[in-house]
This record gives C-alpha cells, structure tokens and sequence, in this order.
C-alpha cells in the first residue's frame, strides 16, 4: 500500500473517532473549555511554576535568511501570574532582542490546547522593541514557536532552565 493511502486511511479513522466522540453524550462537556475549576487550578499552578524564575534559552530563525548559524535568543522571566481577566497572564520578564536588553511587565494571553499552554501574541507592542505576534507552546521544559515583527518573521525554540540568582532587573512597582 502506498504511503499517501496509509496516511489517508489513519487520517480517517481518526476524524470518524472524534466524530463519533464528540456526538457521544458521555464525552459531552470534556475538553479545556469546560474544565473542572480543581483542574484548571492545577493547570494554572503548574504553569506559574515552570515559568517563574526561568530562562528561555534558544536560537531563532529568519524566513529568507537561511544562511548560517542560527541567532541565539535568551528570555528571563521573573514570575509569571494569572490576572482576573479571560486568558491573561502577567509576564515579569527580561528579553534581549538585537541591542534591546529590557525588563517589562507583559500581560499576554495565555491559550489551553489541552493540558498545553501557547502564549499568544498578536501585533503586540514591546515598550522600545516594537510590535509583534507570536504563539509559544510550553511543553516539559522546553518552547517551540512562531514569531512576527513587522515584515520579518520565523521560528524560534530551546530550553527552559531555572534562572541564576543575578540580582533583579525587575521594574521598581
């Protein structure tokens, strides 16, 4: 059997199972939307904790430059909390991007593909970087993404190490 024929077949069989799942009335209200509040405060906890007094340390990529070694990319973030509003969080980070070395509070939007967070971004501006979008997935110690400023754009990815105990540049409140 071709290739194409067994990708179609597994493809199919997995579309007419979540049909069928989501047409049944015991798997009715499953999902992140309808999550329990204890699970959701487990989620929420979890993530406040692989994101505060981390580093994101990686490289990106840019669309049209694929020449050479891939640009290193290093984010701290100091702490990381869940603001009362739909899907925000407040982001206390540091990032270093080209010359810019800034600390800001973010609120950023938080989305939930299961028990998977993606950090979105869209046409968000940076105070003295500029405006971006973005989505960052979170998975075990590690990011992966996309990324846009202006007309540029790319890929970025690496690993999420816990922060050195380099004295604060967290903004004065």
């Amino acid at each position: 059997m071709k290739r194409s024929s067994i990708l179609f077949a597994v493809l199919t069989i997995c579309l007419t199972c979540n049909i069928i799942r989501a047409e049944d009335p015991k798997t009715q209200g499953e999902g992140t939307q309808n999550t329990s509040a204890n699970e959701s405060e487990a989620l929420f906890k979890r993530f406040e904790e692989t994101l505060s007094g981390v580093k994101l340390v990686g490289r990106f990529t840019i669309l049209g430059k694929d020449d050479g070694p891939l640009p290193k990319e290093e984010y701290t973030i100091n702490s990381v909390t869940k603001l009362p509003e739909g899907d925000y969080w407040l982001f206390n980070a540091r990032i270093k991007y080209g010359a810019n070395d800034v600390t800001v509070p973010l609120p950023l939007e938080v989305k939930w593909a299961g028990d998977t967070p993606i950090i979105t971004l869209t046409d968000f501006t940076i105070p003295s970087m500029g405006t971006f979008s973005a989505r960052v997935v979170i998975d075990n110690k590690k990011y992966a993404g996309t990324w846009t400023h202006g007309k540029a754009g790319g890929h970025l990815f690496g690993v999420i190490e816990k922060a050195s105990s380099e004295p604060s540049t967290e903004p004065a409140p």
